[in-house]
């Protein structure tokens, strides 16, 4: 048996909402089809929104959402996508397939999809390509309340009052396909073009800079950007995706083995040396942690499906994917001192999706019932927490079997998402809540086999059940958690 140990009275921080949010790019159907299907679509819908994509993400309680891209953004002139639908520039998605793109879902639609969602923008704008002039312009058209050409032209597109944007980011990868720059000349053009993101009237930005490249490991990007502009900045990203070594493996999403499932989970449980990695490099210039670290891409990336689109980045989604989020998520919860934000890759029908469309129908990942299971840590205090494991795995693939996370919310009900990382092992754990009086349990669980996925024949394969496997027994919670699973527990406050 494993001993659990949650202290009640030793809170960690605050676990920002926004840790728990998503990533929208215009690629395949990441955006058409999708999420948007146009106002004339048989397909119910709100303004071209898909009705049963929104009401999914209010559920999960989507927090924030980030788009126009990723790569697509340095390549992506807001102008293109306002005014009459019928009028706007048709160009080439150069990136993403050589598709062309009709700009039929721009900035007013994201803005729309986000208020029907209740959700923050994210906007990543072009510096790759784009001016600092069409940047400042995109600010003030969407932000600025007065007498100004920008904003006149936003009331002549149909929106009179200027929306609230929060979160801002200058550029996107900008080491690679945002521009193949080096950081002491990103670091000189970030502190340019932020200079000219102004606040209008009450709006405040949170601007957020580009972090470095190779997966997460460029530190020294990281630390010359502090070096040189963290006094500008309020964020700064890092990417890092779970990728297998296609060389070796199949790196197929939903066919893979034992020894796959515990490669592709050390992968993951890797962000952890690399949030550490950036943090101390960040906590050189800014040892109070003002910066916020945005882990703004990340997830599992593998072949697409068979028949398929290469650059349309489509991929099955299993429980490996749900574990996967979930210990990421657990780990960005024990970080929630300097992670301030992350946003998962993405939203519908590319990579690490929450949802999958086809048509009429959708289909619920495992992933997104894993961030359904998470999202009672939004905004709740992190406790300190410990657990009893051992190494499992295959070849030289180990990882811990068992992985959580605890808080506390609001209301004083503790919150725990635990992890059985094993493929085919069950685990006895003795939970002990250190200072609470327990009262009501509720507990519920994801789990089945390992590359269990549900299909748009079989919608329901993987689902959230309530989970009964436990008993109390002199003030401990005693429990049995199956094979690949993530279980979540509410201690309601007594």
């Amino acid at each position: 048996m494993f001993k659990y140990t949650v202290y009640a009275k030793h809170p960690k921080g605050k676990i920002n909402r926004e840790i728990y949010g998503n990533f929208s790019e215009h690629i395949g159907k990441g955006i058409y089809e999708g999420i948007y299907v146009g106002e004339g679509s048989d397909i119910p819908n709100q303004a071209g929104m898909r009705t049963d994509v929104v009401d999914a993400l209010k559920e999960m309680k989507l927090p924030v959402l980030r788009w126009p891209g990723g790569w697509f953004a340095d390549e992506y002139h807001w102008m293109d996508g306002i005014g009459p639908k019928e009028s706007r520039k048709r160009t080439v998605n150069v990136q993403w397939g050589g598709v062309t793109e009709d700009n039929s879902f721009g900035t007013h639609e994201f803005l729309e999809l986000c208020e029907q969602i209740g959700c923050e923008p994210y906007i990543s704008a072009n510096v790759g390509s784009g001016t600092v002039q069409e940047m400042a312009e995109w600010i003030e058209y969407m932000t600025f309340d007065g007498d100004s050409t920008m904003a006149n032209l936003r009331r002549k597109n149909g929106r009179e009052k200027p929306w609230k944007i929060k979160y801002f980011g200058i550029g996107n990868e900008s080491w690679s396909g945002g521009g193949y720059m080096s950081a002491d000349y990103y670091a000189d053009c970030y502190r340019r073009y932020r200079t000219y993101c102004r606040n209008y009237g009450t709006n405040q930005l949170y601007r957020i800079a580009c972090g470095g490249g190779s997966n997460g490991e460029d530190c020294d990007w990281t630390e010359t950007l502090m070096r040189r502009a963290s006094s500008r900045m309020e964020g700064l990203s890092v990417h890092y995706y779970a990728k297998l070594d296609g060389k070796r493996y199949r790196n197929l999403a939903a066919e893979f083995s034992p020894e796959e499932w515990y490669a592709t989970l050390k992968q993951a449980l890797r962000i952890e040396q690399v949030i550490e990695a950036h943090a101390a490099s960040m906590d050189k210039y800014d040892p109070e942690k003002r910066v916020g670290m945005i882990v703004d891409e990340w997830g599992t990336w593998f072949d697409v499906e068979e028949g398929t689109e290469p650059l349309f980045l489509y991929q099955q989604n299993t429980m490996r994917d749900a574990l996967v989020a979930a210990v990421s998520l657990n780990i960005f919860n024990k970080h929630c001192d300097r992670v301030k934000m992350a946003n998962i890759a993405q939203l519908a029908n590319v990579l690490q999706a929450v949802v999958l469309t086809e048509g009429e129908k959708m289909v619920l990942t495992p992933t997104y019932y894993a961030f359904l299971l998470y999202k009672y840590h939004q905004d709740s205090t992190l406790l300190e927490s410990t657990i009893e494991t051992c190494e499992i795995g295959q070849q030289e693939h180990t990882v811990v079997n068992l992985h959580e996370s605890a808080s506390v919310d609001a209301e004083e009900n503790i919150h725990i998402t635990v992890c059985n990382l094993s493929h085919a092992q069950t685990y006895e754990i003795d939970t002990e809540i250190v200072s609470a009086e327990l009262g009501d349990i509720r507990a519920e669980i994801l789990t089945g086999a390992m590359n269990a996925h549900n299909t748009f024949e079989e919608m329901d394969k993987v689902g959230v059940q309530t989970f009964t496997d436990y008993q109390m027994k002199d003030g401990h919670i005693l429990l049995k958690i199956p094979a690949c699973s993530v279980l979540h527990l509410e201690i309601r406050n007594a």
